[in-house]
């Protein structure tokens, strides 16, 4: 990781290209150049995600009035008039932070990688000039996302936030949709992989494993479903008894058909551990949907609910606002939002990590040539890297994911951590202006009924396309 953090982001001598950068890992473990150069990808992602972190603190607006001459005059006003400057108007410092300053650094980031996209369209192997770009460069490449970073700040607000939040709804959509195929693989990958440790060494305790898990996921999803009822759905919230009943019968549903005697005989590694997770991602949509409810009767505060008040509390108050309606800051780290990060971590890390040709997320980023491939590489990469070459080429023959689609992967991830750290809010760059919408929790719900229909379709298209290759 290390390695990657120098090469890929701060390492000039690594600009130049492959040479360069294996001296910079002289002292790493050996890395295939396709996972290095996904994990040096996701970094910038996670550093720019943290940058706009940043811009959320609470007080972090009045840190920058401390700074001399910054927001505020060097002599504080002190100086005779015109005479007491600063580096920023007060204005300019106003949009450094907030709501909407999230939105133009995910704008950056979400840019870089679709003009990455594009760049990288039809890239079959590290002998098209393009994979060195791809592959190294990585000082000029931080300077180009900085460069479009800075860029974003000098849009003029208008409609830009309100634009810009359809967008990412939308790239939020699809995300969540590409988190549950990449929570499917990983499923899938895991039971498999417990159950051929236990044919082979037949050790109880791998056998043991899977039950307690599968047991593990439902009951936090049976937990999930009663609290829903007692502070969701409770009273005239129709609308969340309806999802919250309705996810109910799909997951038992769900449930019912991965055990089929048809589903088994197609895929008989197929079991309760993959419904059980996916049904926990399900549950989790459905509260996350919940709570981007403007009404606030059937959206409590978690820490209401904890510690219930002895006063009215007001919407503003359910998003993260005081009883007087005024919105604050509160409301930017809830659980909801610390959760969503954390499967968003693990989704752009397991997708950058993962790689075999027969998982989901193989089938997900490679083109039909990769797919007959196998990751390890050529047989020259692989003499590389056993004289000593800390990150070799394995994709002299044919890349080994679609640097494309990958690209395009991490821009919708960059939406969606934006809806994320915004609490899917309409933008602002004043903190106190924070505004929940119907629009945010039919998309969440919705994409809870997509996830479930299409790891459904992962068990009965083997039986239904039987002479289609799903392995």
């Amino acid at each position: 990781m290390g390695c990657i953090i120098g090469t890929g982001l701060a390492g000039a001598a690594c600009c130049c290209g492959s040479a360069a950068c294996s001296l910079c890992c002289a002292a790493c473990p050996s890395c295939k150049n396709s996972t290095a150069s996904r994990i040096g990808y996701s970094l910038m992602l996670l550093f720019g995600s943290i940058v706009a972190v940043i811009m959320l603190i609470p007080g972090i607006r009045s840190k920058l009035d401390d700074i001399p001459g910054l927001c505020s005059g060097i002599f504080d006003g002190k100086a005779p008039p015109g005479m007491d400057v600063s580096v920023f108007q007060k204005e300019q410092c106003d949009h450094a932070v907030g709501f909407l300053a999230v939105y133009r650094v995910c704008f950056a980031m979400a840019m870089f990688f679709l003009l990455f996209c594009v760049l990288m369209i039809k890239v079959n192997s590290s002998k098209d000039p393009r994979s060195k770009i791809q592959n190294g460069f990585w000082f000029f490449k931080v300077l180009i996302m900085i460069g479009i970073c800075i860029g974003a700040f000098f849009i003029p607000g208008g409609t830009f936030g309100e634009v810009w939040m359809v967008v990412g709804m939308i790239g939020a959509f699809l995300f969540i949709l590409i988190q549950l195929i990449l929570l499917v693989d990983f499923a899938h990958g895991w039971a498999e992989s417990w159950v051929e440790l236990y044919e082979e060494t037949e050790a109880k305790c791998y056998y043991i494993g899977l039950f307690f898990f599968t047991i593990l996921f439902y009951l936090i999803s049976i937990v999930a479903i009663v609290l829903f009822y007692v502070y969701y759905a409770s009273g005239d919230c129709a609308l969340h008894k309806f999802f919250v009943s309705f996810n109910l019968i799909l997951i038992v549903g769900m449930s019912v058909v991965a055990i089929l005697p048809r589903i088994q005989e197609h895929q008989p590694r197929s079991g309760l551990l993959q419904s059980s997770i996916i049904s926990a991602y399900v549950i989790y949509l459905t509260w996350s949907a919940m709570s981007n409810n403007p009404d606030t009767k059937c959206n409590p505060n978690l820490k209401d609910i904890i510690d219930p008040p002895t006063h009215n509390i007001t919407t503003a108050a359910t998003v993260g606002g005081d009883a007087n309606g005024t919105g604050t800051s509160d409301g930017v780290f809830d659980w909801q939002s610390i959760l969503a990060l954390a499967i968003w971590l693990f989704a752009v890390l397991y997708s950058s990590i993962r790689t075999s040709s027969n998982s989901q997320v193989g089938k997900l980023t490679l083109s039909e040539k990769t797919i007959l491939q196998t990751d390890t590489g050529s047989s020259d990469s692989e003499g590389d890297a056993e004289t000593g070459q800390k990150v070799w080429d394995n994709e002299e023959e044919a890349v080994a994911y679609s640097y494309s689609f990958y690209h395009f992967m991490l821009f919708l991830a960059a939406l969606y951590v934006m809806m994320t750290l915004t609490n899917w809010f309409k933008p602002s760059s004043d903190m106190t202006t924070l505004n929940a919408n119907m629009a945010s929790v039919w998309v969440k719900i919705v994409s809870s009924w997509l996830s479930i229909l299409l790891y459904v379709w992962t068990l009965v298209a083997p039986a239904i396309l039987s002479g289609r290759d799903f392995g």
